[in-house]
């Protein structure tokens, strides 16, 4: 086996910490604005000011975590003691967000705004260094692909998993108690991720250094950071792209409870069944993450054979239009609904893997141009754009329901329905056009990684870092 190569085990291995992490991440974006307006007690508008200033603060933090686990040198390596010592506070950290504390209403917006910066940092702490591991896994961009696509099936997986189980999880487990059946349900998905994220830190090794006689200085790295071309297209890019999804994410559950409401839906083979919120939105997140996992499951092949690039576009122009579709399709049409958000998330769900595995072609252009890797800081200073769009995201949602009447637990207004699928279409299919656009000028193709990857593994071979042949 080539050196560069890596074997099936330590692929799943670094993948199943990302159904680790997505389980929180598919709870928070899907459940919490609901959680914070329907059970814990708080307004939509304050929930939404919540998680824009806590994600905003926990941005700021994501190079500083980066920066840091690039300085760390440990026998575990610069990444995984922080996935190895930060994943049981984190679980904790997740039970805490999602219990209801007996307090006055301005006790409950200090503990949920106290709870959810906790969170979002311990998340930081573990996330930003699983994350940066996949650019210094292999030295190969292709395996590197390989990898992102088993670390996406992985994250879908969890929200396929999660997203449709926590609403019949939160019914047994509290037994008609939603408080307690949200605390409990946090406490099984925390010990699921707890032993996944394990396996990965001792399932996995880190391949790729630093050039020999690199020096640490955090102003260098900022400075090769802030004049890496590439790496500013995709971080540009990454804010109005996350913000397409997040708006849609967060809104999902409203929309489904709300507007969709209870429909009569006949089924092949089944017959003629009433299906009320839980049925429904189960069947929409099965469909979206089954959908995301088909696409990610199918893309290396696309890609090897089109180019990252090439295929990001093809299938991000898709996914838009569907989205878009969302703004005229009415609640009777919900098999419509179900179908097209597998349609769009088999379009979209492998955007993610391109994206990522193109920051990493952006560390690998940093050391090739500068003569320097900050592998870390490329990937924390990314992620902090994609918190401040789920920020922003949620934020908006929380605003736009407020602004249009919205009252927890009672039929809607036209006004709110309607804000609704605006934010299920139209707004988030505008937000991915900005986004496309600014990809347009991203300039690494396949042919020029493939230099930059071939020119250092030469540099490598004549530094003595890795063998001329393996």
């Amino acid at each position: 086996m080539s050196g560069d190569k890596l074997r099936l085990k330590e692929k799943l291995a670094y993948g199943v910490g990302d159904f680790a992490s997505c389980i929180y991440w598919a709870v928070i974006g899907t459940y919490l604005l609901k959680f914070y307006t329907d059970v814990f007690g708080i307004s939509a508008a304050v929930a939404g000011a919540i998680s824009l200033w806590s994600r905003i603060f926990d941005g700021v933090n994501d190079p500083m975590i980066g920066a840091l686990a690039d300085r760390t040198n440990t026998r575990w390596g610069k990444f995984r003691p922080y996935i190895l010592f930060g994943c049981v506070p984190l679980a904790a950290a997740a039970v805490l967000a999602f219990t209801t504390p007996n307090l006055s209403m301005s006790g409950k917006i200090v503990w949920a705004a106290g709870t959810y910066n906790l969170i979002m940092i311990l998340y930081t702490v573990v996330n930003i260094p699983y994350t940066a591991l996949l650019g210094v896994i292999s030295p190969d961009s292709a395996e590197r692909t390989k990898v992102s696509s088993i670390k996406f099936v992985c994250a879908f997986a969890a929200g396929l998993f999660a997203k449709p189980s926590l609403p019949y999880l939160t019914d047994l487990l509290g037994r008609g108690n939603l408080q307690l059946g949200y605390q409990l349900t946090l406490v099984v998905y925390g010990v699921i991720a707890v032993s996944l994220f394990l396996f990965t830190a001792f399932g996995t090794k880190e391949r790729v250094k630093p050039p020999v006689g690199q020096k640490t200085k955090l102003g260098r790295d900022l400075k090769d950071l802030f004049t890496n071309g590439p790496w500013l297209i995709l971080l540009a890019m990454t804010l109005p792209f996350i913000l397409c999804w997040a708006i849609r994410g967060t809104i999902s559950a409203h929309y489904f409870d709300y507007y969709v409401g209870t429909q009569t839906v006949t089924l092949p083979f089944l017959g003629t069944h009433e299906l009320g919120y839980k049925q429904l939105f189960g069947a929409f997140n099965v469909a979206g993450d089954a959908g995301a996992i088909l696409g990610i499951m199918l893309v290396p092949f696309v890609a090897v054979r089109l180019g990252k690039r090439t295929t990001f576009l093809g299938l991000f122009i898709v996914a838009l239009l569907v989205t878009l579709s969302y703004q005229w399709l009415r609640p009777e049409q919900v098999k419509l609904i179900i179908g097209l958000q597998f349609v769009g998330s088999m379009m979209g769900g492998p955007l993610s893997v391109l994206l990522w595995a193109m920051y990493a072609d952006t560390a690998d252009y940093a050391e090739w141009k500068r003569g320097r890797r900050a592998t870390g800081l490329v990937f924390s200073a990314a992620t902090m754009s994609q918190k401040v769009g789920w920020a922003v995201g949620i934020y908006f949602a929380g605003r736009m329901l407020t602004g249009t009447g919205y009252v927890a637990n009672v039929a809607q207004t036209l006004e709110v329905l309607t804000g609704m699928k605006s934010m299920m279409g139209y707004l988030p299919a505008m937000c991915g056009l900005v986004a496309l656009v600014i990809f347009l000028f991203y300039p690494l193709n396949e042919k020029r990684v493939a230099q930059i990857e071939s020119d250092l593994k030469a540099r490598r071979i004549a530094a003595g870092e890795e063998p001329a042949s393996s």
